[in-house]
């Protein structure tokens, strides 16, 4: 249990030096140009933000690839810097609403930021682990979430957190890394290098 608590403590602050200091050296790829690389449209950044992009640190583009219904109630977990929310908000309309959760409170100031910049309304962003969220029971008809599980240990608590907010006929939209194959035995994984 302490371990999996300092492991939390370790990513939160990982997360929380990406949104304070986006253009540094972090041991994963953060901002704009690896948006761009994961295929999120460049036409549709130049619409957004440049505060929501510069920290962004997902590992797709599930804000894209997912369908988004007009008018639907959309979680985005672990929403970080606010990227997929913002398009995800644009995507619901004004009859829609998008709730972005995450841990650190860093990264959600940005998505705050982007939000009034945007002049978006119809998106909110709460502090919250992904294994407690301030959510009631069945509100989420659509779900986004863009790489969280290989970072946070309590997934079994994630999955039923998640069971528990999403409607009976609700759709869940993810993205993960996941390895292939074993890597070499000389790639050590530790904090200069999480994707190992």
């Amino acid at each position: 249990m302490e371990r999996m608590k300092h492991l939390r403590e370790e990513v939160r602050e990982a997360y929380s030096s990406a949104a304070e200091r986006p253009h540094d050296k972090h041991p994963f790829p953060v901002g704009r140009d690896f948006a761009e690389s994961l295929g999120y449209p460049q036409e549709l950044l130049d619409q957004l933000p440049p505060v929501s992009m510069e920290a962004f640190a997902g590992v797709s583009n599930v804000s894209i690839f997912a369908e988004i219904p007009e008018g639907a109630i959309v979680l985005d977990l672990g929403c970080g810097a606010g990227l997929d929310s913002l398009i995800a908000a644009r995507r619901v309309g004004k009859k829609g609403k998008v709730i972005g959760v995450d841990f650190s409170n860093r990264m959600l100031a940005r998505a705050r930021q982007a939000a009034t910049e945007a002049k978006l309304t119809n998106v909110e962003f709460f502090q919250a682990g992904a294994e407690s969220l301030p959510l009631d029971d069945k509100l989420i008809g659509l779900a986004l979430i863009n790489g969280i599980f290989n970072l946070n240990p309590a997934r079994d608590a994630i999955f039923l957190e998640l069971a528990r907010v999403m409607r009976k006929e609700g759709e869940l939209f993810g993205a993960e890394l996941i390895l292939r194959m074993p890597l070499p035995a000389f790639v050590k994984g530790g904090k200069s290098n999480w994707f190992a």
